[in-house]
């Protein structure tokens, strides 16, 4: 047995550099299209120089790769759901959901309320269903098709959906993350809650504003509702539009609202998505399967299809082509590549110790309430980046500053709430993060392109950090509870 050294600080910031360096000169080059492997590649080179660091300071191969495959292993359910999600977008636009969602949006919606809305819808919709992942892959997907009708860019309106999205499942009593941060600080689901209103409303009023402000600056085209009424009419006759197919995502809100698992929940919605292609869309199904003599075989091909691949419904409109337009399951390997590889990277930076090595160091710099929770905002944020999943981003930090908060007098939902506040939020900003790379593969729209719209997931840290230095409703152990504590 080679007995292993703790890593310096040199050593673990090795890897970092490479990878920040490496991704930008890749981003710098390939724009838009890194995210088709070349930043894959790019994780699984600074994976390896994790590889040959750890392996210097005593770890074998085989421990490396049980952390990778370990890491691997815990971002599956994600793996899983984001199959789903791809699945189910492809069955609710062959079955007319979201085309009827579109249509029916450009009724109502304006330019300059649209921003507002749909920020709001997403908070309430996540809010009921503690997942921003399903907001955003039902709703989310209607509302930036809307916003793209309207003549808005796709980054603001994303930025919009997310913004929205996030904030509910932050706020949900449903939300695994909404779970887990309290359960990692040691403090309980409500109490968390209700802490967390403190710095999250703020957050969330100042992103409405944000918004409502910004839809007001914006130019409306004279000729749009000319623009608006073309696309409703190339949607009319292309779907049946009816109410009834509202029935497929009511069923699935209140089958996450009864706190069914994601994966079942969109399994369900997703073949109930085909099942009502088949009754109400006669006219998408025979374009999607080439099939005009057998009813029943152009069903099974069309549905098929929709669940895992490519659907485009081909009308005389591109802009309305590009809007009715899905990937099915193969639309998310590109995702799934990157995640895989993200993972493999943060797990064997987690397993080498690397990780805890760089937050170490911060903790011994945090010398007041102030600066300690601008440090745990910092690690937050930093696993989010390095280690590439929001959960890691809440149970690591969750555990490493969970003591001093207490040795310092400062109650539970004090971390729970930075866990919170930079954790979950910050999570769809990264590019490689299961979440910013799920977000970006299922609304089609860039990481960096969404990232600088997305209000209330920039405001959020910093609103924690600010209420930490002017010390504002920061919960504290009285002496009696303490000396309970030391019993």
């Amino acid at each position: 047995m080679i007995e292993k050294r703790k890593a310096s600080l040199l050593d673990a910031f090795i890897p970092l550099l490479f990878l920040i360096v490496a991704l930008a000169s890749n981003v710098y080059i390939f724009k838009d299209e890194a995210l088709a492997g070349s930043n894959q590649i790019i994780l699984i080179l600074t994976a390896s120089v994790a590889a040959i660091v750890s392996m210097r300071l005593g770890y074998s191969w085989d421990e490396l790769l049980e952390g990778a495959v370990d890491s691997i292993r815990s971002s599956m359910s994600a793996i899983l759901i984001l199959l789903l999600i791809g699945s189910l977008a492809g069955t609710w636009l062959l079955s007319g959901i979201v085309p009827a969602m579109i249509y029916y949006g450009l009724n109502i919606l304006n330019p300059t309320i649209f921003l507002f809305a749909a920020c709001m819808i997403c908070s309430l919709i996540s809010l009921s269903t503690g997942s921003s992942w399903s907001t955003v892959a039902t709703i989310g997907i209607a509302l930036l098709g809307i916003g793209k009708t309207l003549g808005i860019s796709e980054g603001l309106v994303a930025g919009a959906i997310i913004s929205g999205a996030y904030f509910g499942d932050k706020m949900s009593p449903l939300s695994d993350t909404t779970n887990l941060a309290p359960a990692m600080a040691g403090t309980d689901l409500f109490t968390h809650i209700r802490y967390m209103t403190l710095t999250t409303v703020p957050s969330m009023t100042i992103t409405l504003l944000v918004f409502l402000v910004w839809g007001f600056m914006l130019e409306t085209p004279a000729d749009q509702a000319l623009e608006i009424a073309e696309v409703q009419r190339v949607i009319e006759a292309n779907f049946v539009i009816t109410p009834w197919v509202f029935i497929v995502p009511a069923v699935v809100i209140t089958l996450i609202v009864r706190q069914m698992p994601a994966l079942p929940a969109l399994l369900i919605g997703s073949l109930l998505g085909g099942i009502f292609a088949i009754i109400f869309q006669e006219k998408a199904i025979l374009q999607v399967s080439g099939i005009t003599d057998n009813f029943a075989k152009a069903s099974y091909m069309a549905v098929m299809r929709a669940l895992y691949g490519t659907v485009q419904i081909k009308t005389e409109s591109a802009m309305v082509t590009e809007l009715l337009t899905t990937k099915g399951m193969a639309g998310m390997l590109n995702t799934i590549w990157l995640i895989v590889c993200a993972m493999v990277f943060g797990g064997i930076m987690e397993k080498a110790g690397l990780l805890k090595r760089i937050t170490e160091s911060i903790i011994r710099l945090a010398n007041s309430t102030g600066t300690l929770i601008a440090s745990t905002v910092g690690t937050c944020v930093f696993f989010n980046i390095t280690a590439s999943d929001q959960y890691l981003a809440i149970v690591v930090p969750g555990r490493m500053y969970a003591s001093t908060y207490r040795e310092r007098g400062l109650k539970p939902e004090n971390l729970s709430r930075c866990l919170e506040d930079a954790g979950t939020v910050t999570s769809v900003l990264i590019p490689w993060n299961t979440c910013g790379a799920t977000q970006s593969s299922v609304l089609g729209v860039g990481t960096f392109v969404y990232a600088p719209y997305c209000v209330f997931n920039i405001i959020s840290p910093f609103m924690s950090i600010l209420f930490g230095f002017l010390q504002i409703r920061i919960a504290k152990f009285t002496e009696a509870e303490r000396a309970e504590m030391v019993k």
